[in-house]
């Protein structure tokens, strides 16, 4: 199986018992999952958690996918759900986090600690498209699939994700912050 089989295709698949299929869609999403629990959460190992529970309990409820070609939204969904479920039996996680966004251009020795507290801030769908985008690398098409949203509301996320960055890190002593 390549990347290019449709996920709809992959899904009914594995509906009907293919489980090569189920598994390539685990491997398609699997990144991006991480990356939307990871900015729940906080901590990778975390996040990593959380995403494999979302892909089991999708295994497991795949029959109730109304819309094959809607698996990445719904994939999204359930992987919110299970991080949230895990940030809530480890509300110390905060204090651990180690996360970066590469887009900041200030020292990275004193900004991490800004930064994570400036991204902890940000409103929770701001902050997933801030994680998919600069810390997964996906592109806006992917993150529009992933999350079932168009390009100009990443667009706009985005953008309101920066100026609310920039805000938190001029409060931190940064000055003026270029994102």
């Amino acid at each position: 199986m390549t990347q290019e089989t449709p996920d709809n295709v992959l899904v009914e698949r594995a509906r009907a018992g293919d489980g090569d299929s189920f598994t390539e869609l685990c491997w398609r999403y699997y990144p991006a999952m991480v990356a939307i629990a990871q900015a729940i959460v906080g901590d990778r190992h975390l996040a990593e958690d959380a995403a494999q529970q979302a892909l089991a309990k999708a295994a497991l409820n795949l029959s109730g996918l109304r819309k094959a070609g809607h698996f990445g939204s719904w994939l999204a969904a359930i992987c919110r759900h299970a991080a949230y479920d895990v940030a809530r039996t480890n509300r110390r996680l905060a204090d651990r986090q180690e996360t970066t966004v590469e887009a900041v251009e200030i020292q990275a020795d004193d900004a991490g600690p800004a930064v994570r507290r400036a991204l902890e801030q940000l409103e929770p769908q701001a902050r997933e498209v801030v994680y998919l985008r600069f810390y997964d690398g996906l592109s806006y098409e992917r993150i529009g699939e992933v999350l079932g949203i168009s390009e100009q509301a990443i667009n706009g996320r985005l953008r309101r994700a920066k100026k609310e960055l920039a805000k938190h890190l001029r409060r931190e002593g940064f000055g003026e912050v270029q994102l």
